[in-house]
């Protein structure tokens, strides 16, 4: 996903859903994007970028374009999370939002925010962890939710089973909304632009919240 955009005016924006061949994508991508646009790559003043948590691969691709960009162009870099980018599509709520992405292994990573003039506000840390743990999140706060987010619909049935029996009030987003949306990823940045709330392409770190899957398996094979 890549877009661009002037604060509270989305210029362009492309949006392409795939497991693989990540770099080979990206950059037909942008040149879309920029002749949607009708700008140059010069004319980027900064550059955003999805940090995760999420998929690794596509991740460290997403994050090492980004950085190489930003160098490139000499330019400040904007990292936002993939929970922050779902919590802000549905920022009208009045309800807690619990933003999900699927973790793979049975697991979520999630967190909770609040509304506020059409702003997100965290009220939970990104966290990884197992469904019930999430649902348990959920009813500790004990309020009317709203669940957004790809990690959540692949649970739904269980998640929906487990919280109907507290009696709390639960609404489900839009499954057009499952994933982060770089036209919002894009509004996020460019608000943040504004009062110059970037970093620098070094200085920008990816939010994993767990090691990569070759890693743990690794892991695994030394501890046997």
């Amino acid at each position: 996903m890549l877009c661009e955009a002037e604060p509270k005016q989305l210029l362009a924006s492309s949006h392409v859903l795939s497991d693989r061949r990540h770099a080979e994508q990206l950059a037909p991508i942008i040149n879309n994007v920029c002749k949607q646009a009708n700008i140059s790559m010069r004319e980027i003043d900064v550059v955003g970028v999805d940090i995760g948590p999420g998929l690794f691969t596509g991740m460290r691709v997403g994050i090492a374009s980004a950085k190489t960009i930003a160098q490139v162009l000499d330019v400040p870099i904007i990292g936002i999370s993939s929970l922050d980018i779902l919590a802000r599509s549905v920022a009208t709520t009045e309800r807690v939002v619990l933003a999900t992405i699927d973790a793979r292994r049975g697991e979520l990573y999630w967190a909770m925010y609040r509304n506020d003039v059409g702003s997100s506000i965290e009220v939970k840390p990104p966290v990884v962890g197992k469904v019930s743990d999430c649902v348990a999140d959920v009813v500790d706060r004990g309020q009317a939710t709203l669940i957004v987010g790809n990690g959540a619909l692949r649970h739904r049935v269980s998640i929906s089973e487990s919280l109907e029996a507290t009696g709390l009030s639960i609404e489900w987003a839009s499954e057009q909304l499952a994933q982060p949306s770089a036209g919002v990823l894009a509004v996020i940045v460019a608000e943040l632009a504004l009062h110059e709330q970037w970093q620098t392409a070094t200085e920008l770190q990816a939010l994993y919240l767990r090691a990569p899957d070759a890693e743990i398996n690794w892991q695994t094979r030394v501890n046997l």
